[in-house]
């Protein structure tokens, strides 16, 4: 494996990250359009929330066991393309169950590019895991920042069908994996060479941070869910809270430039732990205080919760260095994935007792992530990992 971060290399795969968020970050600000349109409840606008998060989370373990045991590297453009393309198709369609389907398509697609992208984006990066993973999470952290940026002023300008315009710029990425492929595969050792691990796998340790991540998550999917939604109910646009949203993402994605070099400096856990201590008090402050400071609240708990996204990936192969592609899988996939599981449940609140009652459950999650998270043994491994073969 090269000994630095291979910044090409980085680059390609950061942008297929920011594509397939970007097809995912559309469906937060297409929700407030299609609770108008289907008449939708609180508990049905999370369930389409649900769909796209099973699809494009709960499977990424079983595309990171076939990346361990096989290699795809095709799973980079294909993954790409069906994300926008079934995202767009669901921004258009007539009938809510056929929303459902199609947002689940695009989960797929999701789900396919993530932990085939995310080892590469290790072997890509040297010495420096956690800054070259955070490079890689900054395409994903930008793509979803987009996503509500670009939706709501088509869907306001052209109407739900303005929604298909969404695929061509994830259609120009995935062309562009595509050319990039040969590029890519110079990154996997030749076939018939094995894979050295370095370092002893530690299953308990995942599965404890697999529960921080859970709990993170909560949060996360609580205000991606319901930011918009919250901002219209207190007499606002609906480009408004999709603004909010987006500024919460960058803000997020800014965090991520700094969170990488900073874990690598002082170590993974001290990171983690900060931030998770920051979140829940911010995440109040944006619901009690509102206006401009509560804009600022919210765009530093996107700083303190999407920052350390690249960081927990990092710690789960440094838990599970022999099936990187499974770590990759269960912690931004299966975990994340039951966050939005949650997230369901606080629709059901929002729907029983009122909205705010939602916001507050999700904004002390990060309390319960804090206090697993300071369980938590050193991620750091004595040898850098070594490559798995692609074939």
């Amino acid at each position: 494996m090269r000994a630095e971060l291979d910044r090409r290399a980085m680059a390609v795969l950061s942008a297929g990250h920011c594509a397939t968020d970007f097809a995912n970050g559309a469906l937060p600000a297409l929700l407030p359009f299609m609770v108008d349109r289907f008449r939708l409840s609180y508990t049905l606008a999370a369930v389409v929330m649900l769909a796209s998060t099973a699809a494009s989370s709960l499977v990424q373990p079983l595309f990171g066991a076939w990346s361990d045991r096989r290699g795809a590297l095709w799973l980079l453009p294909a993954g790409v393309a069906l994300a926008g393309i079934g995202i767009a198709l669901a921004a258009a369609s007539p009938a809510y169950w056929l929303v459902l389907l199609l947002v689940v398509i695009s989960g797929l697609g999701v789900a396919a590019y993530h932990p085939e992208g995310s080892k590469f984006a290790a072997y890509a990066s040297g010495a420096k895991r956690a800054s070259g993973m955070s490079l890689f999470s900054i395409g994903g952290n930008i793509g979803y920042a987009l996503g509500p940026t670009a939706t709501a002023p088509l869907v306001l300008a052209f109407g739900l069908t303005g929604g298909l315009l969404l695929a061509l710029p994830v259609l120009a990425v995935a062309l562009l994996l595509l050319l990039a492929m040969p590029f890519l595969g110079g990154f996997a050792p030749e076939r018939g060479t094995g894979p050295a691990a370095s370092g002893e796998d530690r299953p308990g340790a995942l599965t404890l941070l697999l529960g921080v991540i859970a709990f993170r998550s909560v949060a996360w999917f609580g205000l991606i869910t319901f930011v918009p939604l919250w901002e219209v109910s207190l007499g606002h646009s609906k480009a408004h809270g999709s603004h909010l949203l987006s500024l919460m993402l960058l803000a997020g994605g800014v965090g991520t430039l700094a969170a990488g070099p900073l874990a690598d400096r002082i170590g993974r856990r001290p990171v983690l732990i900060g931030s998770l201590a920051a979140a829940a008090p911010l995440s109040i402050a944006y619901v009690l205080v509102g206006g401009i400071p509560g804009a600022i609240a919210l765009a530093l708990v996107g700083v303190c919760v999407i920052s350390t996204f690249g960081v927990t990936m990092v710690m789960a192969q440094e838990y599970l260095p022999s099936r990187i592609g499974m770590a990759s899988g269960l912690s931004i996939g299966l975990s994340i994935g039951l966050g939005g599981i949650a997230a369901v449940g606080l629709g059901a609140l929002a729907d029983s007792v009122d909205l705010r009652s939602a916001m507050y459950v999700a904004a002390a999650a990060p309390l319960v992530a804090l206090v697993l998270a300071m369980l938590l043994p050193s991620s750091r491994v004595q040898r850098r990992l070594e490559p798995e073969p692609v074939l």
